[in-house]
């Protein structure tokens, strides 16, 4: 009875010790660093600032245009 119950004990911890192994080979090289998954690079200030400033500009001034075009329309 107890040496079945030290067998299976030694078992969960081999295996436990064995899942924590490759658990930490499969993470690969750890957290990766703020903005590594963004479509664009945020190393240049200034061309972040501008790329911010074309999206959020050309968004804001797609209302103002299609006014202007109906009020000038004939």
């Amino acid at each position: 009875m107890i040496g079945s119950i030290v067998r299976s004990s030694s078992h969960l911890v081999s295996g436990l010790r064995s899942f924590s192994s490759t658990a930490g080979r499969a993470g690969g090289h750890g957290v990766p660093p703020p903005g590594d998954n963004l479509p664009f690079s945020i190393n240049n200030r200034f061309k972040l600032t501008a790329y911010f400033i074309l999206f959020f500009g050309s968004g804001l001034t797609v209302p103002f245009y299609a006014m202007r075009h109906q009020l000038l329309k004939k």
